[in-house]
């Protein structure tokens, strides 16, 4: 968007001109309630190393003062787009005044401002990064001009004031917050309204030290909040983490705060996490789904030290970031004393570890360590490789030095750079140290290039089913069309199992870990054993790669699948099935009857919820067109009965029964979910709650069973903010041209909506079954998205972006028009660009395994 990048290079020269040392705060926010504007006043104080010019940013409606030094700035002169000039800085101590109003926003961006149908009260809170901080106050907006932070804020009266230092007692309506530490512009923050709280404490192990805690919601969520298992949470993870680290917690209290309409899973400001609030659950929802707001728990509270303690120098090392912070608190999860979620790892295997083989094989595929010039680019730069081939690699960077050198090299880190700002070199020589490895070599394979290894085992035997040659062959494909570099071979650190079948189960009987290099690495060691049942490449999820199983491994694996008497190597050979599907190598059908035939012995229920997610997707992008109705038929058909047969009111029960309100189709079928939106059926054990009803409501209305006066009706009975997103996504779902229309002006000719509003209709917009009344909207689409990039904040115009491209008309057609609308764009708007690119990569992955499903 004009006017509001940043280059790495002004960075660069901004953070050798100057130090900053402190900011001091005044937000007037006693008219939140009725929204529009409010008043900031910022004072900061730095050091110049010479004289010169520089800037300070600053995204606000009206900048009424800027005073450097004492002396007024022409405000007209020095302030555009979203920078203020600052012309004739000394050498030595200065100090600058801006005096503006901002602007309450509901983008999820900068200070948003939302209010709860419930009581009618509006709750704000802040959200910064990357480069948003300057929407609430001038800032020098890089994560390595770390400063103190004073705040002062004037609330409405009643309401509650949460910041990074501890809450003070405020003088009237006004809190004034001591100084932050030094930290980076981006994890500071502020939440503001008639909140609700529940309050404790953490304990160190030796009794010297005590946290305060505090958990935060709407009191209109409050009888849903179970702060109790947030706390256990969170007080493992304090425990795991200060051992691991060596290091005491670095703030003074730890609040979470669970807000409205929020964007991402959660934000680690320091001290004052927020989080969105769907993880207060208001209806039954399965283990996994706890299991995955445990994991966002830890994972914030992992960023405290690596993040806000020692912070990135630039967005490059982003994936460092949170690839740590993901490693970690899926470490924490898998081995804290008293954890739920042993099998943490296996979820790790069948989503996060999913999710980064998908990205990979992007067309925007890029080096984990990405080259990142400006803003725009780290802000589409949030994805599968940042996040979970990140952490995939650091697991094998783990084994390939060992956990507890890992471990002593991250001490040491900490304690040499707390409160700075490094670069990745700077972890790589403190592990150097510890392990004695030399890991520039490592660095450069895996962190400097792109793209993804495929792992294949290469058995013979002789007559006698003895093991007479053993070798793994690692394969490099071509990177995807439009992807930059080159196919690389790269060092894996991987485990062997060996696996034999008795009585219908798979159960290991040996197990070999070896460093695999090069194109070929012979596996000495097995030679001269029979050869087992099932030979599993990358046992224990070690490394990162593509894995294949030989021919009689498969065979097994096809039949018995459901056998593996552990989760992790069931979700290994589930997520291998999977990717061959995607890439065309086992047809869709083929992938189906796989499923039908091992799921229902699938205890694991984050595999089977991934397992429902995959099955629907492949039917609907991946299916031959003139056999998806048959397999879609076959998939409904056994939701249902699995819903019937399930244990009463178990997590698989309820799982089912979402999988079902997703795909029922026949009239039979949708009586059912009728009935039991309606009461006349039941299903024992079943409780038909808030939630599950919306689910239900979607479906019937996304068939054309359920009207305006039927999501009215339901609304009545959940007059909430979730109800109204939910009555969004079933109007936009409902099978008429009007229905459809009216939700693409929603979304596209206006810009009225909030962030969550518009992500609910775009998501009942998109409905599979409805591919010939979407037909019409492609051309549009494409007319409209360059006006939606420019003129929407990056946050509502990559919704838009993404989550309206006609990804379901799979056709040349789409490809076609897709490379029309490149064409004329040119080189400009990148990020735009490999937005739109990844979704074309979607058509062209379709068409390719639709032809394989067609045989």
């Amino acid at each position: 968007m004009p006017g509001t990048n940043l280059t790495r290079d002004e960075a660069r020269e901004r953070a050798r001109l100057l130090e900053v040392e402190a900011y001091e705060i005044e937000l007037d926010l006693s008219g939140a309630q009725e929204g529009g504007t409010f008043r900031s006043v910022t004072r900061v104080r730095f050091q110049a190393r010479e004289a010169g010019e520089s800037f300070i940013d600053l995204v606000a409606p009206t900048v009424h003062e800027v005073a450097l030094n004492g002396e007024a700035l022409d405000v007209a002169r020095v302030f555009a787009d979203s920078r203020i000039s600052l012309p004739g800085l000394v050498a030595g101590a200065n100090e600058l005044l801006v005096v503006a109003d901002c602007a309450y926003t509901n983008t999820g961006e900068g200070l948003h401002r939302f209010v709860d149908p419930v009581d009618q009260q509006a709750y704000l809170y802040t959200q910064f990064e990357v480069p948003d901080a300057r929407r609430v106050f001038a800032s020098f907006e890089q994560p390595d001009l770390k400063a103190t932070f004073a705040f002062t804020v004037t609330a409405p009266e009643g309401w509650t004031v949460i910041s990074n230092s501890p809450t003070p007692e405020p003088s009237g309506n006004r809190w004034e917050f001591a100084p932050t530490p030094r930290i980076s512009s981006y994890i500071t923050a502020l939440i503001v309204g008639p909140y609700h709280a529940v309050h404790s404490t953490w304990e160190s192990a030796d009794g010297s030290r005590s946290v305060p805690l505090g958990v935060y919601c709407r009191p209109s969520l409050a009888e849903f909040l179970d702060a109790d298992a947030i706390f256990e949470v969170t007080r493992q993870g304090f425990d795991w983490f200060e051992e691991k680290f060596d290091f005491p917690y670095p703030f003074e209290k730890y609040d979470q705060l669970f807000v409205p309409e929020f964007n991402a899973g959660a934000m680690e400001n320091a001290g004052a996490v927020t989080i969105r609030d769907q993880y207060v659950f208001r209806s039954k929802v399965t283990d996994a789904a706890y299991e995955t707001r445990a994991e966002t728990i830890l994972h914030e509270l992992a960023h405290m030290w690596f993040g806000d303690l020692v912070t990135m120098e630039w967005w490059n090392d982003l994936w460092l970031n949170e690839s740590f912070a993901t490693y970690t608190s899926i470490a924490c999860q898998a081995s804290a004393p008293g954890s739920r979620w042993p099998h943490a790892w296996t979820s790790f295997a069948n989503q996060m570890k999913t999710w980064a083989y998908r990205q990979d094989q992007l067309p925007s595929t890029h080096p984990i360590m990405a080259e990142i010039r400006d803003l725009d680019d780290v802000l589409v730069n949030f994805d599968g490789i940042t996040y979970a081939k990140g952490a995939s690699v650091l697991k094998q960077l783990v084994a390939y030095v060992g956990e507890d050198e890992f471990f002593r090299g991250v001490r040491a880190y900490f304690k040499r750079h707390a409160w700075g700002n490094t670069r990745l070199t700077d972890l790589l020589g403190a592990l150097e140290e510890t392990s004695g490895r030399d890991l520039s070599a490592w660095s450069k394979a895996w962190l400097e290039t792109a793209g993804i290894n495929v792992l294949r085992p290469e058995i013979s035997t002789d007559d006698s089913g003895v093991i007479t040659s053993f070798a793994v062959r690692q394969e490099a494909p071509e990177l995807p069309e439009g992807a930059k570099g080159s196919p690389t071979l790269r060092p894996h650190r991987i485990a062997i199992g060996l696996y034999e079948l008795a009585d219908g189960r798979l159960t290991r009987t040996d197990r070999i870990e070896l460093d695999v290099d090069g194109e070929l690495t012979e596996v000495p060691e097995l030679v001269g054993r029979a050869r087992p049942a099932v030979v599993l490449l990358n046992d224990d999820d070690l490394s990162y790669a593509k894995v294949r199983l030989d021919e009689r491994s498969l065979a097994v694996v096809t039949e018995h699948l459901g056998g593996f008497a552990e989760s992790l190597p069931r979700a290994l050979c589930w997520a291998s099935a999977w990717d061959m599907t995607r890439d065309g190598e086992l047809p869709t059908r083929d992938y189906l009857e796989l499923v039908l035939s091992g799921i229902g012995r699938e205890s694991d229920i984050g595999v089977v919820q991934s397992l429902h997610r995959q099955v629907k997707l492949a039917l609907e992008l991946y299916a031959a067109p003139e056999w998806r109705a048959e397999g879609l038929a076959r998939w409904s058909e056994a939701a249902e009965r699995y819903l019937r047969s399930a244990e009463p009111g178990s997590d698989h029960q309820l799982a089912w029964a979402r999988a079902l309100a997703a795909t029922a189709r026949t009239d039979g079928q949708l009586d059912l979910l009728a009935g039991l939106l309606d009461g006349g059926v039941t299903v024992e054990g079943l409780a038909v709650d808030t939630e599950l009803r919306w689910a239900l409501l979607q479906r019937l209305a996304a068939a054309g069973r359920a009207d305006e006066a039927a999501i009215s009706a339901e609304l009545d009975r959940d007059p909430t903010s979730a109800g109204e997103r939910h009555a969004a996504t079933a109007r936009a779902a409902r099978p008429t041209a009007e229905a459809k229309a009216e939700a693409w002006a929603q979304v596209v000719e206006s810009d009225k909506l909030p962030n969550a509003v518009q992500e609910a209709v775009i998501a009942g917009f998109v409905q599979p079954d409805q591919r010939e009344l979407l037909a019409s909207y492609t051309d549009r689409y494409f007319s409209a998205l360059r006006g939606v990039w420019e003129s929407r904040s990056h946050e509502m115009a990559q919704q838009i972006a993404v989550g309206l491209y006609p990804a379901l008309q799979v056709s040349g057609e789409t490809l076609e028009a897709t490379d029309r609308w490149l064409a004329e764009q040119g080189e400009g708007n990148a990020a735009l660009r490999r937005l739109v690119t990844e979704s074309r990569s979607g058509v062209e992955r379709a068409l390719r395994a639709q032809a394989a499903d067609r045989g």
